[in-house]
């Protein structure tokens, strides 16, 4: 560095030289050669010397510049994603958030990272296919005992198949919206919106709305993508209760409330068009659905969620096909209409050592639904249309079990039981004939994910939904996941 561009360097050296030519003058007025030269040497000296301690503190300062710059834009980063996050629908406990609570958390993250992402949609594609080997004919799978649903119901065709793909995007829409919408392509070539909602995320005291179509939060299954299910297929009691998932447009409303422990109350109204509701050309909630969670932690290694619903619903002219008692080559068209009401409990178990589920975890969960339908039913709308009152009363459940005995690599269990209960069709009993009895299957699954977006399936089931009949089936399935991929819920 020069001292011409350092003018307090130059003073101070400078002073030096004026101070040490003053002092010689007073003391010795002349100086030899030698006294000249050791002169000039200190003062060379005394310059090196200031120079490296003025460079050493340069650099000190321009080290701690730089940290104090790092630590502001963390700091800057920092508070953006926590003011995101915060903006995401409020929860009591992470391990019962919902999984459009945690997609609204990774989409506000992204947000935050600014870019052209801010303005971007989440997209997520799964891919669904496999195989099924049934030893008798999907064609004539029934539920013995209960009213056909008429919806995605039964294992399947056999041979292989490309299975339900759905297609989501996802975003929050400002401070106040998040967004949705899953698409699901079938294997006959059908798109269908299965889920297109908005729902709030800036709500106060543990407030949450939702509107638009959604899964309704019935039990603990049914909330959830057929993709993050255990196994291939819905229990029985979701098919003969639901016709696989129970579905509508409407509006919900969520409370968690203030307390140590999750609570959480929920409120839906709907048009009620699925089943075991129908369409109606009325105005008003065709629909009614309230629900109940709790849980919590016990000790390090296991979590707990129980759940308790309820949900009321009309239908007006629900079809369905049955066959003449004495022939069966004779079918007819019928329609119930009245009210259904489902009341369903809950309940899920959880373990991983410590807390950490890498390696080894279990999960045990179940439900169980009773339905009961009052109303009348007309026989053959088409010709006879006799027309009296119908009730019934039945029930059903499962229980699963799923252990992951190492990392990649799970086993799993489940057993569905359902009972007929009681069938009264009045003065059409003589037409309208159902079985006393009890549908049940036993299924064994293992499956293998490489990673968090492919898994591989594997699953034996001894089916006997139909009265007389054991269906022995078999299936290999796969899942992979392009794009997003939010954690799943609880």
């Amino acid at each position: 560095m020069s001292f011409l561009r350092h003018p307090t360097r130059l003073a101070l050296a400078t002073g030096l030289l004026l101070s040490a030519t003053a002092h010689a003058q007073g003391k010795a007025p002349t100086l030899d050669a030698n006294g000249l030269q050791q002169l000039r040497q200190q003062i060379d000296e005394l310059k090196r010397s200031y120079d490296s301690r003025i460079q050493a503190l340069e650099a000190q300062l321009q080290q701690a510049q730089q940290q104090l710059t790092q630590q502001a834009a963390q700091q800057q980063s920092t508070a953006a994603a926590v003011a995101a996050v915060t903006a995401a629908p409020n929860t009591a406990h992470a391990a019962n958030a919902s999984t459009s609570d945690t997609a609204i958390a990774a989409d506000s993250a992204g947000a935050a990272s600014g870019g052209a992402n801010r303005f971007n949609p989440a997209v997520a594609l799964i891919l669904t296919g496999g195989y099924a080997g049934l030893s008798k004919s999907p064609d004539s799978w029934q539920l013995s005992g209960f009213l056909p649903s008429g919806g995605e119901v039964g294992p399947g065709k056999r041979g292989f198949s490309l299975g339900e793909s759905e297609l989501t995007l996802s975003a929050n829409i400002d401070h106040l919206f998040y967004g949705a919408v899953t698409l699901a392509v079938s294997g006959e070539d059908t798109i269908s919106a299965e889920e297109a909602f908005v729902q709030t995320t800036a709500l106060p005291a543990g407030l949450k709305l939702k509107a638009g179509r959604f899964y309704a939060g019935l039990g603990y299954l049914n909330e959830q993508h057929a993709h993050t299910w255990d196994f291939v297929d819905a229990p029985l009691a979701y098919q003969a209760f639901f016709g696989g998932q129970f579905k509508q447009e409407g509006v919900q409303a969520r409370w968690v409330l203030p307390l140590e422990r999750y609570v959480e109350l929920g409120l839906e109204l709907g048009n009620g068009h699925g089943f075991p509701g129908s369409e109606r050309d009325r105005n008003g909630a065709g629909a009614t659905l309230l629900t109940a969670r709790t849980g919590g932690d016990i000790g390090f290694s296991h979590s707990w969620r129980a759940g308790a619903s309820w949900l009321q619903t009309r239908a007006d002219g629900r079809e369905w096909t049955s066959t003449d008692p004495l022939d069966d080559s004779t079918t007819y068209t019928n329609t119930f209409s009245g009210r259904s009401r489902i009341w369903a409990l809950d309940g899920v178990w959880k373990w991983a050592p410590n807390g950490n589920g890498r390696v080894t975890n279990f999960k045990l969960q179940g439900e169980y639904f009773r339905r009961t339908e009052s109303g009348q039913v007309a026989f053959d709308t088409a010709s006879l249309n006799s027309i009296d009152g119908y009730r019934s009363a039945q029930s059903g459940w499962y229980l699963q079990g799923v252990y992951q005995f190492m990392p990649q690599w799970r086993v799993g269990l489940r057993h569905d039981r359902l009972d007929s209960g009681r069938n009264d069709f009045g003065a059409n009993a003589l037409n309208l004939v159902l079985p006393s009895y009890k549908p049940k299957r036993d299924t064994l699954m293992v499956d293998w994910s490489p990673s968090e977006y492919s898994r591989w399936r594997l699953q034996f089931s001894d089916d006997r939904a139909r009265q007389g009949v054991a269906d022995h089936q078999i299936f290999l399935q796969y899942q992979m996941s392009l794009g997003a991929h939010g954690a799943h819920s609880y």
